[in-house]
């Protein structure tokens, strides 16, 4: 069971950094592989970020380009929710969502803000959930109870990306950089 407490303990206490404490100089694409890790919880090796992925993100307009071959705060941040909604979303749908947020003319450090504060209020349910008192005979019907509520959460969002998605058949916009 001191797996299962860790992971509520992990559920609860880490996060992305604030968006004032991203590295404010420019990064190389070596680093910013190395620093993302640091942003959300893992338990896998297989889930690291890679060059290439990054070089896909900004193909697909997820992310902004590269000053040259450096990335800076705004390039972290995207970076960071990119990596957290993959586990979720299609590239297509999250595109959709980084979209709307630039729609409504949000500054990336403001669009950063909100998805840290969403990540956080989901985490804290999320662990709340995980009963510390838990045996081991428990642990089946918690993930039934998890998986459910994923599904629910899923239906939900699926349509709301549906409402969301332009109905026009104009392509996607890029991500803009903008400090």
């Amino acid at each position: 069971m001191e797996e299962f407490l860790e992971l509520k303990r992990r559920m609860e206490e880490e996060r992305p950094v604030p968006w004032t404490q991203l590295p404010d100089i420019a990064l190389y694409m070596d680093q910013i592989i190395s620093f993302m890790p640091r942003q959300l919880i893992h338990f896998d090796e297989s889930e690291a970020l890679t060059s290439a992925m990054v070089n896909n993100y900004i193909k697909d307009g997820l992310v902004p380009r590269a000053e040259g071959k450096r990335y800076g705060p705004i390039h972290l941040g995207y970076l960071t929710a990119v990596c957290a909604l993959k586990k979720v979303l299609s590239v297509r749908d999250t595109g959709v969502l980084l979209a709307e947020g630039q729609k409504r003319g949000k500054s990336p450090e403001e669009l950063y803000g909100y998805f840290c504060h969403a990540l956080d209020r989901a985490l804290e349910n999320t662990a709340g959930a995980l009963d510390e008192n838990a045996e081991e005979k428990d642990l089946a019907r918690m993930a039934l109870d998890l998986a459910l509520r994923s599904y629910a959460d899923q239906l939900a969002c699926q349509r709301i990306l549906e409402i969301l998605r332009p109905r026009t058949g104009e392509p996607e916009k890029k991500i803009k950089t903008k400090s």
